[in-house]
């Protein structure tokens, strides 16, 4: 597996609520500092994903020269990923750092700058040399800058004879034209073809934007309604597999990972999608920014 994308350092600090602050009507977390917690997030939580469903994982990605930076670099050699992390001086490394207090997210406080443009280009050198070396590329956009180049490496892509998967942000999807396959979740997709009457006129619009972007399938996945596949002549809705819905952080890195991972192991496209829904399930179960394991999908 191929991903680029935005990464992001997920920082959460937990703490005892007991009291409501006398200066204003919030919540007072006293923070535990021994229970202070790391996690990969953004485009580094889809590497994670695809590695602990068994694949060889292969990260491009622009990071601050920060302490934040050097965690997410030790985190993806922690957890199987190469990581290849180009240092721009004048960004910080992107970071979420969430306050969690009896189980539940009380405050999210973001850190993020766009990286420079000569750091950007020398990504799509690096892109370029990687492909060749990969299954399917994942371009997971978060919109934090990091994806200028990503019509061009969409097409390089694509005249490698490789599978492209995106995971899109914004209301700008003709940057996305060429691709396989596109995950939107219902907002995202919703902010690009509006609202919808009725499943009629989901299938409609959805079938409309696929057609012009040219892509294989999109993919729009709908939460506690599970997702819905749509290809020419075709559409597949699967049902959420989700046990209990803890928290769905994350999940959407999850449905990509699993998807293209299914994808490069040679399964057809209904049957990724399937194994993403499972994966999707196990995840939304668990607290934080998670993964599924190949064990977890497959042997539960």
């Amino acid at each position: 597996m191929l991903v680029v994308g935005d990464v992001m350092l997920d920082r959460y600090w937990y703490g005892d609520v007991s009291r409501i602050s006398p200066e204003a009507p919030v919540p007072v977390v006293l923070v535990n500092e021994q229970k202070e917690e790391l996690r990969l997030g953004g485009a580094a939580n889809v590497a994670h994903n695809c590695a602990s469903l068994g694949a060889q994982t292969q990260l491009l990605s622009v990071v601050g020269n920060d302490d934040s930076g050097r965690a997410l670099a030790k985190l993806l050699e922690k957890k199987g990923v190469k990581a290849d992390l180009h240092r721009d001086r004048s960004i910080r490394t992107t970071e979420k750092l969430r306050v969690i207090g009896r189980q539940q997210q009380l405050l999210r406080l973001d850190f993020e700058r766009s990286p420079s443009r000569e750091v950007l280009a020398s990504k799509l050198t690096q892109y370029r040399a990687a492909l060749a070396g990969c299954d399917v590329v994942i371009l997971s956009d978060y919109g934090k800058g990091g994806m200028t180049h990503i019509r061009q490496m969409i097409q390089l892509a694509r005249r490698a004879k490789k599978r492209v998967l995106v995971d899109p942000k914004g209301d700008d999807y003709s940057r996305y034209r060429g691709a396989s396959v596109i995950t939107p979740n219902r907002a995202e997709l919703r902010e690009v073809v509006g609202t919808w009457r009725d499943e009629k006129d989901l299938t409609q619009r959805a079938e409309s934007l696929r057609r012009k972007l040219g892509l294989e399938a999109l993919l729009v996945t709908r939460g506690d309604e599970g997702m819905t596949l749509f290809r020419p002549g075709r559409k597949v809705h699967i049902d959420t597999e989700a046990r209990e819905v803890f928290d769905v952080t994350g999940a959407g890195d999850t449905v990509i990972a699993a998807l293209a991972v299914m994808l490069a192991a040679g399964a057809n496209l209904e049957a990724a999608v399937k194994a993403a829904n499972r994966a999707a399930g196990i995840v939304v179960g668990k607290l934080g920014t998670a993964v599924a394991t190949y064990q977890e999908v497959f042997q539960s």
